[in-house]
């Protein structure tokens, strides 16, 4: 972290590493925290979707492969996507959904407990303009209809919902979407920006607060469950995709899975190299971090892999 000078004018950067189980953490910056603060996490949020969406659908029975449709039967009225899209294709962004679903759209609907249904339906009603697994494109309606199977399966909100099958299954206590006094507030530039809520409709995409502990426990918890990893580190791309992808990651091209996250004032981003037990995350509160938080993770996972991925990290579509 000393090296990244570009890291220096960050009011607060914590990052943790965890190989075979054992953690260190550290903090920098002017702002006091500790590797326990929480930071908003933004895309890395699809980690959680899809790992606890997958864990469901595995406790159910249901296969990946099985149509949305017949998940979300509340939507066929509406239904103008390919009634041929499965689980599968929406985790892994190649669904082939028609993106004209933006942010101000669902953001109108309102936070209700049936707010979430409705987007899902929005996504839907705008069909297709390719082919399901066609080619690989970075939509978060494809999270809005996963966040919409995953309380649908479980009988609840979505909320509700990853909080039993994951956060609590996994401990971890200080991730959710609420702030709190453990919260750390986002800069932009020299502006301090105020701690927001998060619209309920886009929550599956990019809503939760978590710190690097429990960021590495996630990381720890999909490399001790080996059928869960397979499956969501499996390739759902083509050769002539942008990037290989698998259920919630992109894969690199020593076996790395990697994504970052940003939103208005935080920046945050995660790597694991699953053939050395490895885990590692960067967070920091200031917009124009990410491209150091990809050197630093690059850097520390480089002597494993040999491969320097500061960019492909730092491009990533999140």
């Amino acid at each position: 972290m000393e090296e990244q000078t570009s890291l220096r004018d960050v009011p607060a950067v914590a990052a943790g590493v965890s190989v075979a189980g054992a953690r260190t953490t550290a903090t920098r910056g002017p702002l006091a925290v500790t590797a326990e603060s929480c930071f908003r996490i933004a895309s890395l949020t699809k980690v959680f979707t899809s790992t606890a969406l997958v864990r469901t659908l595995r406790d159910k029975g249901v296969p990946l492969g099985t149509p949305v449709v017949e998940l979300l039967p509340g939507l066929a009225p509406d239904w103008r996507a390919d009634e041929s899209l499965t689980i599968e294709q929406i985790l892994g962004q190649v669904s082939g959904l028609s993106e004209s679903v933006d942010a101000a759209t669902v953001m109108a609907l309102g936070d209700g407990d049936g707010a979430l249904l409705e987007a899902a339906r929005l996504v839907v009603r705008a069909g297709n303009e390719r082919e399901p697994g066609e080619r690989w494109s970075y939509y978060n309606g494809n999270y809005i209809l996963a966040g919409s199977i995953l309380a649908a399966l479980s009988g609840t909100t979505f909320e509700s919902a990853l909080k039993g099958d994951l956060l609590d299954r996994w401990g971890l206590a200080r991730t959710g979407f609420e702030t709190s006094t453990a919260s750390v507030t986002g800069w932009n530039g020299t502006t301090e920006l105020p701690l927001l809520g998060y619209p309920r409709t886009r929550r599956p995409s990019g809503g939760l607060w978590s710190s690097v502990p429990e960021l590495l426990a996630v990381g720890e918890g999909l490399l001790a469950d080996q059928a869960l990893l397979e499956e969501i580190s499996r390739p759902r791309t083509r050769s002539g995709d942008p990037m290989a992808y698998g259920l919630g990651w992109a894969l690199g091209r020593s076996g790395q899975m990697y994504l970052n996250g940003r939103l208005p004032g935080y920046r945050a981003a995660m790597v694991l190299v699953p053939d050395r037990d490895y885990v590692s995350v960067a967070l920091a509160n200031q917009q124009t971090a990410l491209p150091a938080l990809a050197r630093l993770l690059s850097d520390m996972q480089q002597p494993l892999t040999g491969d320097d991925i500061a960019n492909v990290v730092n491009d990533f579509a999140a």
